[in-house]
């Protein structure tokens, strides 16, 4: 007989014993790591509006665990879900769709209307699940490029960091950056740019600036970590001005570099933005090296499903990722 449950801490056994066929030497720090993440009971129990932590859900066939799925909430859109997470036996390749299948219903029966996920390019398998299987569609990529040995230098330039009450023209700035066959799919609201009411129970740490002239918001900028090691550094600036990327990037090395002596920066571009190929000139002039693409893959509740396709070859998604 075949279920599908919400992870609890129970389940840790024979998680432990799927998660083991992945050959990683990770796989009992993901275990735990997702048991621990069950033990949120007051989120569980938590509107889709309240959420604040990631939530896990498992497919059960003959009381063993054949795979999982994990999702999260958008912090200031919890009708925005992100599936980080999909993990099933090999060979098994239904198992994939029936997870993502009960994710869609059971969140989308709570109010969710959008569903995103972020695919790394090399994994085509992965891709031809959620389009032809799951009817996501693909609606533009990020690319992450490393900073090989880092020189901070202090330059003039003044940022501030960002208060809630900057949200409104965060937001306008950033869906006025959108290249505009993005913007149906990648509009957000300015809640998105408020710092979590229950920040301190986040996976992550941000930290958020904005650069503003004129008491206009030309840049927003923001440092975003896990891991205190692996550091992302997001890029929004006002096409219509020429802001020094160099400076920018500076500025944002200096303040991780006043907390952490010893850091790995990583700038995310966002190709569906306007300034995506200036940013990308600056990085390769700088000989930056690109060390992942992920596709976005977007899928609205109440979108027709396409025609699936029988041939799917997936076992795992999310930990390869290196952020959100």
């Amino acid at each position: 007989m075949v279920a599908i449950r919400r992870l609890n801490c129970f389940d840790y056994p024979k998680l432990k014993k799927l998660i083991s066929y992945l050959c990683n030497d990770d796989s009992d720090i993901l275990a735990k790591n997702l048991i621990s993440e069950s033990l949120e009971i007051i989120n569980a129990m938590l509107p889709l509006s309240l959420k604040f932590r990631s939530e896990s859900f498992i497919l059960i066939e003959n009381k063993e665990i054949l795979g999982l799925i994990t999702a999260v909430c958008t912090s200031g859109n919890p009708y925005k879900i992100n599936i980080t997470r999909l993990i099933f036996k090999e060979n098994r390749y239904e198992i994939g769709k029936q997870l993502v299948d009960f994710l869609i219903q059971k969140l989308g029966s709570k109010g969710a209307n959008t569903f995103t996920v972020l695919i790394d390019e090399c994994h085509n398998e992965l891709f031809d699940l959620f389009i032809n299987g799951c009817g996501f569609r693909q609606c533009s990529s990020e690319t992450l490029w490393k900073i090989e040995r880092p020189k901070p230098e202090k330059n003039n330039l003044s940022f501030r960091y960002a208060q809630n009450s900057d949200s409104q023209n965060i937001a306008q700035l950033f869906n006025s950056e959108l290249i505009n066959i993005y913007q149906p799919s990648l509009l957000r609201n300015p809640k998105e740019f408020c710092t979590p009411f229950f920040e301190g129970f986040t996976k992550f740490y941000k930290t958020r600036y904005v650069f503003e002239e004129a008491n206009k918001i030309l840049g927003y900028f923001s440092i975003t970590t896990e891991d205190n090691l692996n550091y992302i550094l997001d890029i929004t600036t006002n096409s219509a001005y020429e802001l020094e990327y160099e400076k920018i990037i500076n500025y944002l090395l200096c303040d991780i570099a006043r907390k952490k002596h010893a850091f790995y920066p990583i700038i995310k571009q966002k190709k569906y933005t306007k300034n995506s190929q200036r940013l990308e000139n600056y990085l390769k002039s700088k000989n930056y090296e690109p060390i992942q693409t992920r596709h976005i893959l977007v899928k609205d509740f109440y979108r027709p499903i396409k025609e699936e396709s029988p041939n799917w070859n997936v076992f795992i998604l999310g930990e390869s990722q290196i952020s959100r």
